[in-house]
């Protein structure tokens, strides 16, 4: 008995004394609806880009800190509050910095709110260490 509290002690606790934050996955569609959806035999070639791993990896990073998922507008938030909450919101800008770190820059998409007020100062700019997976820095307008 003394041995499963012990146990249970340290799982509480966690390795290293961190605490385990369970990542949130997106919703996936019914199964019904995914069997019906067809993949193409290649990726368009319109459109189509290779993002490098080491930058998906910084632009990943930089946005689950600047836009969290699940997050949701405060109570009485206005069109362009709720605008701003949604990833699909910013468009995203990265290059390569000294010593392993990409700049990940977030910007309010032409077109995406109404812009009534100082949303273009909206973005922000993440200088990510990719292979220690942190963010080193932030620079906000």
């Amino acid at each position: 008995m003394r041995n499963s509290r012990l146990v249970l002690l340290v799982l509480a606790l966690g390795c290293g004394g961190q605490s385990y934050v369970r990542p949130l996955k997106p919703e996936r569609a019914p199964a019904d609806e995914a069997a019906r959806f067809t993949f193409p035999i290649d990726l368009p070639a319109d459109g189509r880009m290779r993002i490098p791993a080491d930058l998906a990896a910084a632009i990943s990073l930089a946005m689950d800190d600047f836009r969290p998922r699940g997050v949701k507008p405060h109570r009485g938030a206005t069109p362009d509050e709720v605008c701003l909450y949604q990833r699909e919101s910013f468009d995203v800008t990265v290059a390569p910095g000294p010593e392993g770190v990409v700049f990940v820059r977030f910007t309010v998409k032409d077109g995406a709110c109404d812009k009534d007020g100082p949303v273009a100062d909206m973005g922000s700019t993440y200088a990510v260490e990719v292979a220690k997976h942190r963010i080193l820095a932030i620079q906000r307008p």
